[in-house]
């Protein structure tokens, strides 16, 4: 987005409010595309895209961040997959999925489709891939989402416990192309979890060496792997060829995942055409893109927050709602959406995103509305930090230096603190820091749906379960907001469960455990070598439909 004359007058004005260094300014207009122009496109051919480095192997019970799933999302194909345009699920591996009762679901698969070692896929590696992901003795990061299914509490029966069984004993094999899945309770949003990857399946040959498999994953979607995962370097997939036509086989040869450790480089790479495509843009770039790249640059909302988190069960300064909350109230979401990210982020006022269903305009109220004079009283009421002192954390591979150092002197200037900033190198190290509560400050943090339901923006976050087997960092508990969960899991229909979560997500909005701070739009681009680029609500690049131009 470029800034017009009056929007650039604003932004040196907020450059100045918020002493940074990092603004840009220029002028035009904001461009957006959802994908590139029409035309004959050559098939064949190979490209590169920007990748930062995943976190973990790429064995999909174990991967929770946009890095590894964007490879992932290559490499395997769901039992459904998500609408570009409603999010609404649609089945792609599976033939059907049925139930009457919210609770029992047959599950058909589809035939023809094998895994990239040749090996058929059928119902038994849907079930040995989820029992593998459910076990706790397995420390796959994607355990919480099995806890649904019967069977779960005598695999993951908790910490300083041992599992009592091998087997969730809600899942059944009926023949090659059905199994079913007996939940604990009704849970009518099963179906829609079932496009995420922790419900891919997996081949036998992961059982006889899940560390080769890290490195090297077997999917059944229409990439393969090409060699190993060079780390810190690349990844490099190729066309499988048996993936079935009909379900969209892979036009391109071939795609690399080139990895970096600064979105400028890519951005450059990108300019000068080394790599075609990136889903991620450095805010330097933010104020000249649409005007460079044109309709090749796409600008849409897409499904994740952007948070300021608290370790809330490792650092007693951070215990007191009120204090989280006047930090809230001192942040000028405004400012840092306009200035830092030239409009390309807008102010949160949600836990939810505004595409999910479920999320409502304003339900944050006064707790992230900036409010200077209202921040500094409530936080002196509160008692303060301890020293004065603040340190926040931030990966510094993704680009959040800038508007994390803002949010700092914002800080700064309305409590009178004195904030400090903590750089990791990657995105893995500060979640490898803050899972094994190594790091006690204020952090930066983000969240992209795994699925389109507002449920998925609670449990897998600020859920206890999620404390040991997901994402809650913080450390969050609170018994109303489980009690409200598991109320809204067993809704009967599908209007009474969204009041329960909205409910859940009341909690969060008067507990604060993480500050919302700004809700991401999909700023990406692509160069004029390439055609048919999608992005889709989670960010993920649709690598099968894209072909050169």
């Amino acid at each position: 987005m470029r800034l017009t004359k009056t929007m650039r007058l604003t932004a040196m004005a907020a450059c100045a409010a918020l002493a940074i260094s990092a603004c840009s300014t220029g002028g035009g207009d904001k461009k957006s595309s959802d994908q590139a122009s029409g035309g004959s496109g050559k098939t064949g051919g190979s490209i590169s895209v920007q990748l930062g480095e995943p976190q973990n192997g790429l064995v999909p019970q174990n991967t929770a961040e946009s890095e590894g799933t964007q490879v992932l999302h290559a490499l395997f194909a769901g039992l459904v997959e998500y609408d570009n345009k409603t999010n609404e699920p649609k089945l792609r591996m599976a033939e059907s999925i049925e139930t009457t009762d919210s609770t029992v679901w047959t599950i058909k698969l589809k035939d023809g489709y094998t895994f990239h070692n040749g090996e058929k896929v059928t119902a038994q590696n849907y079930v040995d891939a989820w029992n593998y992901g459910a076990n706790q003795d397995n420390a796959q990061q994607a355990l919480p989402f099995f806890d649904k299914v019967l069977g779960s509490d005598e695999l993951a029966p908790g910490k300083d416990k041992k599992p009592t069984a091998k087997e969730l004993k809600g899942l059944k094999v009926v023949d090659d192309k059905t199994f079913t899945v007996t939940l604990k309770a009704p849970f009518s949003q099963f179906k829609t979890m079932l496009g995420y990857n922790a419900f891919y399946p997996l081949p036998k040959a992961f059982f006889t060496d899940p560390k080769a498999f890290d490195e090297a994953p077997i999917g059944n979607g229409p990439f393969q792997m090409d060699g190993k995962w060079q780390h810190n370097q690349q990844i490099k997939v190729k066309r499988y060829d048996n993936f079935p036509a009909a379900d969209g086989k892979a036009k391109l040869d071939s795609v690399t995942f080139k990895i970096y450790d600064k979105l400028e480089t890519a951005y450059n790479d990108l300019r000068a055409d080394n790599i075609q495509i990136t889903n991620k843009l450095p805010i330097s770039a933010m104020a000249t893109v649409a005007q460079e790249f044109g309709d090749r640059y796409i600008y849409k909302p897409e499904a994740s927050v952007g948070y300021l988190g608290f370790p809330i069960a490792t650092n007693p300064a951070f215990a007191k709602a009120d204090l989280r909350k006047a930090i809230s109230m001192a942040i000028d979401r405004d400012a840092i959406t306009k200035t830092i990210f030239s409009g390309t982020r807008k102010p949160a006022d949600d836990f939810v995103s505004p595409i999910v269903p479920g999320y409502r305009q304003g339900a944050c109220g006064d707790a992230c509305k900036y409010n200077p004079a209202k921040a500094k009283e409530l936080f002196t009421q509160a008692g303060g930090l301890p020293g004065n002192k603040l340190e926040i954390g931030y990966n510094a591979d993704g680009g959040h230096k800038e508007w994390i150092e803002a949010v700092g002197n914002q800080l700064k200037n309305n409590l009178g603190i004195d904030v400090t900033f903590k750089p990791f190198e990657k995105f893995g190290k500060i979640l490898d820091a803050l899972g094994k509560k190594e790091y006690t400050g204020a952090f930066r943090m983000a969240w992209s749906m795994d699925y389109p339901s507002i449920e998925d923006y609670l449990r897998p976050i600020f859920s206890k379960i999620a404390i040991d087997n997901g994402s809650n960092y913080g450390g969050y508990v609170n018994e109303d907001f489980e009690s409200l969960l598991a109320k809204a899991d067993s809704a009967k229909t599908d209007a009474e469960g969204l009041k329960l979560y909205q409910q859940a997500d009341d909690i969060l909005l008067k507990d604060l455990p993480y500050i919302p701070v700004y809700t991401y739009m999909s700023s990406a681009a692509y160069t004029k070598t390439v055609k048919n680029v999608v992005v889709d609500a989670q960010n993920r690049i649709d690598l099968a439909n894209v072909e050169l131009a």
